[in-house]
């Protein structure tokens, strides 16, 4: 975990569709090599029901940008086929910026054709589908490769989001 991070307080994040609230955050374990992230609850808009979720996860450790990815998020079965996800990624770009984290990282498994689809409607780029090392948490549970998006979430001359 990067020395002296700060979770900043975030209110209620909302693009007039869904809603969004931190749910928790994790400290993260340098031993382990996880870094700190926000765990945040997704809505639809007014309403009170979990829906879904999506994480960003806060470091640069190569594990996280090779084969783990900044974010991760799931919506549930029943709501699923209307891009909650992305926009979920959307409005986490704020909290992105918040902690200079210009580039995101994104992975799926290659036959996950709907985390792709998510991935395209934001405007990340595909840079490689990578195997996954042995040793590696993910190829234990069964997982063999990864697709790697790269998110640019902050840029131009004048250091505005890009949307």
């Amino acid at each position: 975990m990067k020395a002296g991070f700060k979770f900043r307080k975030y209110p209620l994040l909302t693009d007039g569709e869904i809603d969004m609230v931190v749910e928790r955050e994790a400290r993260g374990n340098r031993l382990r090599g996880l870094v700190p992230a926000y765990h945040f609850k997704i809505m639809l808009h007014g309403k009170p029901e979990k829906i879904g979720r999506v994480d960003l996860r806060i470091g640069f450790r190569d594990g996280l940008v090779l084969f783990g990815g900044h974010v991760g998020y799931g919506i549930d079965e029943a709501f699923r086929g209307h891009g909650y996800a992305a926009k979920a990624c959307k409005l986490l770009t704020q909290v992105a910026i918040d902690h200079h984290l210009d580039v995101v990282w994104i992975t799926c498994n290659p036959e996950n054709a709907a985390s792709r689809r998510t991935c395209e409607k934001i405007g990340c780029e595909l840079v490689e589908i990578i195997d996954l090392p042995r040793d590696n948490d993910m190829y234990k549970r069964g997982d063999r490769r990864k697709c790697r998006y790269r998110w640019i979430v902050f840029g131009g001359d004048r250091g505005r989001p890009i949307t």
